[in-house]
């Protein structure tokens, strides 16, 4: 890079949000965490719904936002396309005579990736966003997750001071204190600067993702305020759920015919697990309730199994393994656990559990009539209707039903289809034929027989 560049010699932080619509909560949390909102925009798709979710989440958090229109390498890009969607949203283009700043780029050629870091950069003057190194860190955790060998361990990004080996440090409900640091290549670090992402290990517990990480004077004063924290936490969580209203009371009375499936909900970071129990809380209707029982990070425990079993919930693992004595508890107990590592495969599999809980409904499809012209008493068989079809066709294997001046006087199957002395699969409309109802002998002249097949349909969880 050129040395006279506004991007030489400094250091830029992407945080990566996933673009799939359900990852809201990560979008809104990466608008938060961030000083500038790099909206990627694929110049052949144009604006999708997310995008402008993605807007939004800027605008909330008051993040200036910078356009990259990638893949214009591509045949079909119409980049202009793309600044024409985003300037009808607010964003109009600099060159537009606008304020925002577009950037043509392509991931696949690397072009442009130098000037969009010195856009970036050159919005971070204008901006005057400024940190002072000298003071105690504070920052916002991006990740958290169990590590069997390291314990919790949580990706943490600086904002402000300087974070340090051995600080002590107070994040959401959870203290500790800097054991180890590493970067995002794994290398250790005695220290964190200002927009510095790092992990770190020393948490008597696992955090949130989107806590706010502060670093304090000594251990004692870190505990005391989680401990203070914990206890509001839980106060709020009894508030919740011992408060009753009419409200709540009619609403409980109305839904008492719906079915509810259990969930019990593992992943592997604090992010997945959040965004999934959304997704899952997104899927209920007025049908099926889905109701996560339990969240939580790292593998599928005896705990889990045994929750499972005693509230006859599934188990769901995303991107984690049950323990060995949990999964040979799972198989004796038979309790459900259904691993997957693709969220729409879950999404998938979730709708199709909730359609087993439905019943499922009875279509009936018509197939054909026939008028009876005569009858037959045949020993050991029983009677037998001269028939002659005059509608759609008779097959052997249809469910039938009896009809006597348009009264339905019995419904079955048939015994027996015959052309003159012949077993036949089906007569159309127009033959004669004789034909016997299972169980049934009491058929009189002018009778109508109309054939019919049933077919279960699982019922429609989404609407």
């Amino acid at each position: 890079m050129d040395a006279e560049s506004p991007a030489y010699g400094r250091e830029i932080v992407f945080l990566d949000t996933p673009g799939h619509e359900a990852f809201t909560r990560m979008r809104a949390r990466g608008a938060k965490s961030t000083d500038i909102v790099v909206l990627v925009v694929a110049a052949d798709d144009g604006v999708m719904p997310q995008t402008l979710e993605a807007i939004d989440h800027a605008h909330a958090a008051e993040v200036p936002i910078i356009v990259a229109v990638n893949k214009v390498d591509k045949p079909e890009a119409m980049p202009d396309r793309v600044k024409k969607q985003l300037a009808d949203r607010g964003l109009m283009p600099e060159d537009w005579g606008g304020t925002t700043v577009f950037v043509d780029v392509s991931a696949k050629k690397k072009t442009n990736l130098n000037l969009l870091m010195e856009m970036i950069c050159l919005v971070a003057d204008l901006q005057e966003l400024r940190a002072n190194p000298a003071r105690s860190a504070s920052g916002v955790v991006l990740e958290a997750k169990l590590d069997r060998g390291r314990g919790p361990v949580a990706t943490v990004l600086v904002q402000d001071g300087t974070l340090r080996n051995s600080d002590n440090f107070v994040v959401g409900n959870v203290y500790g204190k800097v054991r180890a640091m590493f970067d995002d290549r794994g290398a250790p670090l005695q220290e964190a600067p200002p927009s510095t992402p790092v992990e770190i290990l020393g948490m008597e517990g696992l955090p949130q993702a989107g806590d706010q990480f502060v670093v304090v004077a000594d251990r004692d004063k870190a505990r005391g305020i989680s401990e203070y924290r914990e206890q509001k936490a839980r106060e709020a969580q009894l508030a919740k759920s011992s408060r009753v209203s009419l409200e709540g009371l009619a609403e409980q009375l109305k839904t008492a015919g719906t079915k509810e499936l259990n969930i019990i909900l593992k992943g592997d970071v604090g992010g997945s697990v959040e965004v999934l129990s959304d997704l899952l809380a997104k899927l209920s209707n007025d049908k099926v309730r889905l109701k996560v029982l339990r969240a939580g990070v790292g593998a599928i425990t005896e705990s889990d199994v045994l929750l499972a079993s005693a509230s006859n919930a599934i188990i769901i693992g995303f991107n984690v393994r049950p323990e060995r004595k949990a999964q040979e508890l799972a198989d004796q107990d038979k309790v459900d656990i259904r691993l997957h590592s693709i969220i729409y495969e879950l999404q998938d599999e979730i709708k199709r559990a909730m359609t087993g809980l439905l019943e499922p409904t009875i279509k009936e499809t018509y197939q054909g009539r026939a008028d009876v012209k005569d009858t037959f008493r045949i020993p050991k068989v029983g009677t037998i209707a001269g028939c002659q079809v005059s509608d759609g066709l008779i097959k052997r294997d249809s469910e039938v039903r009896l009809l006597r001046d348009n009264v339905v006087v019995f419904k079955g199957k048939i015994a027996s289809l015959r052309r003159f002395k012949d077993d036949a699969s089906e007569v159309r409309n127009g033959m004669e034929c004789g034909i016997a109802i299972a169980n049934y002998s009491d058929i009189k002249v002018g009778d109508v027989i109309e054939a019919f097949v049933t077919e279960r349909i699982a019922a429609e969880v989404i609407a």
